[in-house]
């Protein structure tokens, strides 16, 4: 059983080895935390603790992925998908075929994406990337009716010149 003084400065305790061993993997403890063994006179490192010490050598996740892995939650494909979708209509897109090939399917992977994160928040992150994807995607096919509209508005009397000599 260990007595610890928190960040803010506060005594905490006593906790159990274990549970102290779980603070040290959540970072909520780290080397430098004044510890106090049960029936020891005086305030010590974690690190100074030879069973504690060895819960502080444990490796971080390398990567994102792993550390999403660790903590049970990861990116959501569809939102990932839909914001890519997004991006390439409102940039690509708008070059050749005014984005709708992806502008619709990318409406479509982003309202999916933020339905299973909402559904299950525990195993998804990525609300803010399918927003994007569905903001993106909306205002591609919005410049694509805009664009057209213009077109037309500029052409109509070279149209109508034109129906008039049928």
């Amino acid at each position: 059983m260990y007595k610890i003084i928190g960040a803010d400065g506060k005594e905490y305790g006593p906790v159990a080895t274990d549970v102290l061993m779980k603070w040290v993997g959540e970072g909520r403890v780290n080397g430098l935390t004044k510890v106090l063994p049960e029936g020891a006179p005086e305030w010590k490192d974690v690190a100074a603790i030879p069973e504690l010490a060895a819960a502080l050598a444990a490796p971080p996740p390398a990567t994102l992925a792993a550390y999403q892995a660790a903590l049970g939650t990861r990116t959501n494909p569809m939102a990932l998908t839909g914001m890519i979708l997004g991006l390439v209509s409102i940039s690509v897109g708008l070059c050749c075929c005014y984005g709708l090939p992806f502008s619709v399917p990318g409406i479509i992977f982003s309202c999916i994406g933020l339905s299973q994160i909402k559904n299950n928040p525990q195993a998804y992150t990525g609300r803010g990337m399918a927003i994007a994807g569905l903001v993106l995607s909306i205002l591609s096919i919005l410049l694509a009716v805009g664009l057209f509209v213009l077109f037309f508005t500029l052409s109509f009397s070279d149209i109508m010149r034109d129906v008039n000599k049928l």
